[in-house]
């Protein structure tokens, strides 16, 4: 079945040449009825909706006010809505035909949160959009379909509302008042001391991204960086960036999947590259991983993750991330047990993720009007919904963002504690949000 030619508008107009106010009234009930069936459905959310024509279904609790305010601009939209609503709401808010008054950060969390309230009567639609839009395949041929449709819109989009370093991950906030810019810093530091990153260690990197990571470490902790992406815009801007900085002799990035990594390394790590590379090849990464991880190295995998198995969200699935699909820890242990890998130490910082959301949601909007510019209307509704709604999705626990250290099985030099992950090498108490060494060779950025 085709989503997009689903439409069973036809049958409401079909009533039209009958205009008596009996008739009218019947209509507008009967779209009330059926939204209001399809909002306890999804938790009965402390938000108004507004039908085309200005009826208005209420939230349930009369004694809390309203968040926003949900308006369907034509009946069409609030059909498509109620046959599809996982996949549709989105699309209409892309579109235009659904508007959202009042914060859409609150709106969105308020949304989520009645979904999780809803339990198993929500997840009813989510199989039913899920078997409407079956999600995109992770083969080679495919993640390269899915990293362009992403990654490779233009650099010039994403340094509008990404910090400097162009970090596209998860930050590490040491303060809730932390600078978007000094989180990334400390997420990366973060990484490195888990790590136990030391100079003249060779690293290698699946996934670099811009390549923030590849040129922190090797310019803090004077490490070789062995780094891997298929996006060619990311690849391009990461390699400009090391011979702007002098680092282009410490670092070789290649355009190429992990599929393909090849060597040795004293530390093999992977920063928001797992959602994307399927279940099924988790074994595959694992025994890639086992092949190139030296028996003293350690690796760390840090991802979007959940509690609960569940596909990605169908519309983000379509429109933002195609092959996405973040795993539980259980799945993630098909990395590991196969190998025989000891897991160190799990860290969950999904409220760190909510954190650099609200940020970049700021950011985004702020320079809405630039993006129009390069894109269009749609795009930028399409994002702002999107950034919203992976605000949401954090704020309320739908999605978790794991940090997961590893080690050879039988690789003894591990610490007692976490008490290293908080203190500089001469073992002072570290106050500094990320490491201020330079190595020579590197400027200062």
């Amino acid at each position: 079945m085709n989503p997009q030619v689903f439409d069973i508008e036809p049958l409401a107009s079909a009533t039209q040449p009958n205009k008596s106010p009996r008739n009218l009234i019947l209509r507008r009930s009967l779209h009330r009825r059926l939204l209001e069936r399809m909002l306890v459905a999804f938790g009965q959310p402390n938000v108004t909706f507004e039908l085309p024509g200005g009826e208005q279904v209420l939230p349930q609790a009369a004694d809390v006010p309203s968040v926003g305010r949900i308006c369907f601009a034509d009946k069409g939209a609030l059909w498509r809505i109620i046959s599809d609503p996982m996949f549709q709401f989105g699309e209409m808010y892309s579109a235009g035909r659904l508007v959202i008054e009042g914060p859409i950060d609150e709106v969105t969390i308020e949304l989520f949160r009645a979904m999780r309230r809803a339990g198993i009567r929500s997840n009813l639609f989510m199989r039913w959009s899920t078997w409407l839009h079956w999600p995109r395949g992770s083969t080679l041929r495919d993640s390269q379909k899915n990293i362009h449709h992403h990654y490779d819109i233009g650099n010039d989009f994403y340094s509008s509302w990404l910090d400097e370093r162009m970090a596209y991950t998860c930050a590490y906030f040491s303060e809730p008042s932390s600078t978007l810019e000094d989180a990334q810093c400390a997420k990366f530091d973060h990484l490195c001391r888990k790590l136990r990153l030391m100079p003249n260690m060779h690293v290698i990197e699946a996934g670099c991204g811009w390549g923030g990571l590849a040129l922190h470490m090797a310019r803090h902790y004077g490490v070789q960086v062995q780094a891997y992406n298929i996006s060619h815009e990311q690849i391009g801007f990461a390699r400009q960036r090391a011979r702007d900085e002098g680092l282009d002799g410490r670092i070789e990035f290649f355009e190429a999947d992990w599929r393909t990594i090849r060597g040795q390394c004293d530390a093999f790590v992977s920063v928001g590259m797992l959602e994307h590379v399927g279940h099924k090849n988790y074994r595959l990464l694992g025994q890639v991983i086992h092949r190139v991880l030296k028996s003293a190295g350690r690796g760390l995998i840090h991802c979007i993750g959940q509690n609960i198995p569940a596909p990605t969200g169908p519309w983000i699935e379509r429109r933002i991330f195609p092959g996405a699909n973040p795993p539980t820890l259980s799945a993630m242990m098909q990395i590991f047990e196969p190998n025989g890998f000891s897991v160190l130490d799990v860290e969950n910082i999904r409220l760190h993720y909510a954190l650099t959301l609200r940020h970049w949601l700021n950011r985004f909007q702020a320079h809405e009007q630039e993006i129009q510019a390069m894109f269009d209307d749609k795009f930028v509704r399409m994002w702002r919904f999107y950034l919203a709604g992976s605000l949401a999705a954090f704020e309320t626990g739908s999605y978790q963002l794991f940090q997961v250290l590893f080690n050879r099985a039988d690789n003894n030099d591990v610490e007692w504690t976490r008490e290293y992950l908080y203190r500089d090498t001469d073992g002072s108490a570290s106050n500094s949000r990320y490491r201020k060494t330079t190595f020579p060779g590197a400027s200062d950025h």
